[in-house]
């Protein structure tokens, strides 16, 4: 289970699963945050599933989210990092709109945090405006709470990238962001926790991130992703949960996953 070869079918599932209707609490959270709304017109320029009407587009992203949802709820997981081998594949745009799908779930919410505290972008495809976010908690102290966003969408919260770190990647492996990873997943049974990464073979932030969540999703793009670069990328994964592949940016302009 270590590796980009790794199928679906060979995880060893183990007992729980994620699907229980929110808390009381987790309720409060996500109705208390403070909104941002944007335009429609702003989600379909960054194409974000949000903004369009129900197509092929959509039930991609759908297929994606039932298929990752079925392993890890099968391994009780609830920790995604998405990550890439380089730059230009997507990944934020795969971890947006992963998260929306989810929320789509009446029995879920997640939380989407940008961890790619060099190049952020997560906030700039919601079109939110936010000047705190987890670089200041883990500099400052900054309390989560105050720097939540909801988007203007049920179920769905965002954590912004917040304050630029010359040493993110010794930040987002330290004992205190391995502490914050544990409350996040643990606070409410129902939530997924989405962790948007820098590319793998450009920083080390993703691969000394990635053993203090539960699983990656790796995503690479058509025509552009290098096959030594995809090979390099799973040998950096090897000791890692892999769920699968997203192969963007495909010919037919529909998201694919593959898990082989």
């Amino acid at each position: 289970m270590s590796s980009i070869d790794t199928l679906m079918e060979k995880i060893n599932p183990s007992t729980g699963n994620a699907n229980t209707l929110p808390s009381d609490s987790e309720h409060y959270l996500y109705t208390q945050t403070r909104i941002q709304a944007t335009s429609r017109n702003h989600l379909q320029k960054n194409r974000l599933i949000s903004g369009f009407k129900p197509g092929e587009w959509l039930e991609s992203y759908k297929m994606l989210k039932t298929r990752c949802l079925q392993v890890m709820d099968a391994n009780n997981w609830s920790t995604l990092a998405i990550t890439s081998p380089g730059d230009g594949t997507g990944n934020s745009l795969t971890a947006a709109n992963l998260a929306i799908s989810i929320a789509m779930e009446l029995n879920r919410s997640v939380l989407l945090v940008d961890a790619n505290i060099q190049n952020p972008g997560i906030c700039n495809l919601f079109g939110l405006d936010a000047d705190l976010g987890l670089g200041d908690y883990l500099l400052h102290n900054t309390p989560i709470n105050e720097m939540l966003i909801n988007p203007d969408l049920d179920r769905l919260v965002i954590l912004p990238a917040g304050k630029e770190m010359i040493n993110s990647t010794e930040m987002l492996r330290s004992p205190k962001m391995i502490r914050l990873v544990h409350e996040l997943k643990t606070r409410y049974p129902s939530r997924i926790v989405i962790f948007d990464m820098p590319p793998l073979l450009s920083q080390a932030d993703a691969l000394g991130f990635a053993p203090c969540v539960d699983c990656v999703l790796l995503v690479v793009d058509e025509g552009h992703t290098k096959t030594d670069d995809l090979k390099k990328a799973a040998s950096l994964l090897k000791d890692i949960n892999v769920l699968g592949t997203v192969l963007n940016k495909a010919s037919n302009k529909k998201i694919k996953y593959q898990t082989s």
